[in-house]
């Protein structure tokens, strides 16, 4: 094939490629971790973009590389053979000394994500209440501070989570109050979670606020998160566990402070209470394809704390060979934005 013919090949081979900007104009909405909500979620947006972008330019560069090689070193063409080369400075340079840059600087910024997604004690929260305390003390155009939307040292949100084959069950420890497959939390304050399964192990995610951690049978794990934007988000499980698994989704509603504390209100006058018959009632195993929530009032003290205990000794909640058997299509299943 003459140098011509090569050529208009690889043209025809790169124009090809021209659909694909078309994909550009697409919306990414459905794309729940580019849109991060939460301190945590963006740092670790942030990271992933960091190391997708670090990888991408070693990836591209080398596939340039391998075309500029096939063009310049193909068969007809004659290039200057030198039988007494042995070694080249730049080649060293750049097969030893391009990868060691590339990991050390993947390992200063995996470094730094670790401690800022931490979950027993995330930075990410930390920056955030001190860059919205900056922003606070900002002079807008009338001279008068803008409010800043958290407060360094605000008292966090104490919330227990306790999975259930398939439902979850937040638990509002000082408020003394519960709400089934619905987490309703403050904007702007952060949020402690005590986490533990009272079945098989699940993942707890919210993508648009906060990573992916596993809930374990008799264990207790921790998250943390801080939300800078009022708005309603999905919530699941990433981890299968079992028949109701694809319908274990819950409701995360991100209130003001007004509103957080009118829904704290009417959670304490619910007509139900959560005592440990209730939750025995909860545990037993639940498609809840229609997500319906449940508010309960009077929740009974250390009750996070005898679910551990009971797993720890053997409580298994048996699941009936028809409940999976038999499932269908589910009515009204609700995706959120």
């Amino acid at each position: 094939m003459d140098r011509r013919g090569f050529s208009n090949r690889l043209g025809l081979r790169w124009a090809r490629l021209i659909p694909l900007l078309a994909l550009s104009g697409c919306s990414t909405r459905a794309f729940w971790l580019f849109h991060p909500r939460g301190a945590v979620a963006a740092a670790e947006f942030h990271v992933m973009l960091l190391d997708v972008g670090i990888m991408l330019a070693i990836v591209l560069t080398a596939g340039l590389m391998a075309l500029v090689f096939l063009y310049r070193y193909r068969k007809p063409r004659r290039q200057a053979y030198d039988p007494t080369f042995v070694k080249s400075n730049r080649i060293e340079v750049l097969v030893w000394g391009v990868p060691l840059l590339t990991v050390g600087v993947l390992a200063y910024f995996s470094y730094q994500a670790v401690f800022a997604t931490n979950p027993y004690h995330p930075k990410a929260i930390t920056r955030y209440e001190k860059t919205e305390a900056r922003k606070g003390m900002a002079v807008g155009p009338a001279g008068a501070l803008r409010p800043a939307i958290t407060v360094p040292g605000k008292k966090p949100v104490h919330v227990d989570v306790i999975t259930t084959d398939w439902q979850w069950l937040f638990i509002y420890p000082h408020r003394h109050i519960a709400s089934l497959n619905k987490l309703v939390v403050p904007v702007g304050t952060p949020v402690d979670f005590r986490l533990t399964s009272a079945t098989v192990v699940n993942d707890f995610f919210i993508p648009k606020l906060v990573g992916e951690i596993d809930v374990m049978p008799g264990m207790r794990t921790k998250q943390a998160m801080i939300v800078s934007k009022p708005g309603v988000y999905s919530g699941y499980s990433a981890d299968y566990s079992g028949g109701g698994f694809s319908w274990m989704e819950f409701v995360t509603k991100v209130v003001t402070a007004g509103q957080y504390r009118r829904w704290t209100h009417r959670m304490a006058h619910a007509r139900r209470s959560l005592t440990d018959t209730t939750f025995n009632r909860i545990a037993a195993p639940t498609i809840n394809l229609a997500h319906t929530p449940k508010a309960f009032a009077h929740v009974q003290p250390g009750l996070f704390r005898h679910v551990v205990q009971r797993v720890m000794q053997g409580k298994v909640y048996a699941t009936p060979t028809a409940m999976t058997e038999n499932m269908k299509k589910p009515r009204g299943v609700r995706v959120i934005h």
